[in-house]
């Protein structure tokens, strides 16, 4: 396992696989442009090239835990990209999903949350499959249920950390930047951990400084695909942090944040908090 390998690999890829799609795709190219906040027309070969970036950098790491960070980040930035060829307003956010179902129709964005949630329970599995459960007193036969037990429901937790992250990154991407500082905030605690964690959350900055320029620019935009890959990779990394108090309380943030989008805007909430409004400017073009 390798933290330079990974930033090697995570920089490399996100960088070359941007600049080639936008080199190989006209500026007006439909499927690739999305117009953004501010009314300007924007490329989503930067999500792709955070995609790419992100699988690469888990596959850096190596072992089980890159394999599996790779596995879950891919299947995320590959539904992500289906998710950003659906323009329907009405569809979008998790109540416009739910809508959708109940009138018998599967949209890309609920296919994508159930597709990367069961990408995370696999990966979630692979990447936490050493990691000890702790013994339980008594029996055989009770240890051994208990055992079981307890490894079902730290896949389960592991996995919702994943998805919820992945998810997160994705609710934050509505101005330049703003993604990727959060990716880069919740990378912190895995990075200053040990193992695997450190190493893909490591990886993870250098896609993020390698996606900083063109997304702060407003040239290209993440879009689904680059938000969700990148945030499935932070999140494994911190599924693999040692310390399960910390684990547990940045699920508990992930999913509060996810729940209190539902009903209060980020944005709105980010315009009347003068520090999170100036770290939200802060490295626009303007």
């Amino acid at each position: 396992m390798s933290r330079a390998g990974a930033c090697v690999l995570g920089a490399a890829f996100t960088l070359g696989t941007r600049e080639l799609v936008r080199a190989l795709s006209r500026a007006d190219e439909p499927r690739l442009t999305r117009t953004n906040f501010r009314g300007r027309r924007v490329n989503l070969a930067g999500g792709l090239g955070t995609a790419a970036g992100a699988v690469a950098a888990a596959a850096g790491v190596g072992g089980h835990e890159g394999a599996a960070a790779a596995f879950v980040t891919a299947s995320a930035g590959a539904l992500g990209a289906i998710d950003d060829q659906n323009t329907r307003a009405a569809d979008k956010g998790l109540r416009g999903h739910l809508r959708a179902l109940t009138e018998g129709r599967l949209t890309t964005g609920a296919a994508k949350l159930l597709g990367i949630s069961g990408a995370a329970i696999v990966g979630a599995a692979l990447a936490t499959r050493a990691r000890p459960t702790g013994p339980a007193p008594g029996s055989l036969a009770r240890m051994a249920g208990r055992g079981t037990i307890a490894r079902v429901a730290d896949v389960l937790s592991s996995a919702a950390l994943i998805a919820g992250s992945a998810n997160l990154l994705n609710l934050f991407d509505l101005r330049p930047g703003r993604a990727l500082k959060a990716g880069a905030v919740l990378s912190v605690p895995a990075v200053l951990s040990r193992g695997a964690g450190g190493h893909l959350a490591t990886g993870a900055l250098a896609v993020i400084a390698a996606s900083w320029p063109t997304d702060l620019a407003e040239e290209t935009m993440l879009g689904d695909a680059g938000a969700n890959a990148l945030g499935a990779l932070v999140g494994t990394a911190l599924t693999l942090h040692p310390d399960r108090r910390l684990r547990g309380a940045v699920l508990t943030a992930v999913v509060t944040l996810t729940v209190l989008s539902e009903k209060v805007s980020f944005s709105q909430v980010i315009e009347r908090t003068p520090p999170l409004r100036a770290l939200d400017a802060w490295g626009r073009s303007g």
